[in-house]
């Protein structure tokens, strides 16, 4: 498995930017599709975004963050990225990077389909 490390959580106002970053360690992280969910208090675990691997030429958004976040990669410092612009109070939730093994498929969009994890990020958006 590789070894995930999330940071760039925070407390920022709506209409703020916050940019998450997720350092892999261990397996080739280029081999990895990877993925941002998000948790609230008392709310299942939702997907956020997700990308390919190898290169990041398919990514993937929820429709509540679409147009705000955006995901990318950069395989040589082993890290992917979730830009949120014009955030919400509805965005705080503790962010989580998942990653998936050489999936057959572009793009994975549920909490089992991935087989690593990191610890996640705070995020809290004041109105």
């Amino acid at each position: 498995q590789v070894q995930l490390v999330e940071s760039g959580g925070g407390l920022v106002q709506a209409g703020g930017s916050l940019r998450l970053s997720c350092a892999a360690s261990g397996r080739t992280f280029s081999n990895y599709g990877m993925g941002w969910f998000r948790q609230a208090p008392g709310k299942e675990r939702e997907f956020v975004a997700a990308i390919s691997w190898p290169a990041g030429s398919h990514t993937y958004y929820a429709d509540s963050v679409k147009g705000r976040f955006t995901i990318s990669r950069d395989n040589a410092k082993n890290t992917v990225y979730l830009q949120m612009n014009k955030l919400k109070p509805e965005d705080t939730a503790v962010y989580y990077c998942a990653g998936k093994w050489r999936g057959r498929d572009n793009v994975y969009y549920t909490p089992p389909d991935y087989d690593s994890w990191g610890q996640g990020t705070q995020v809290t958006v004041s109105s």
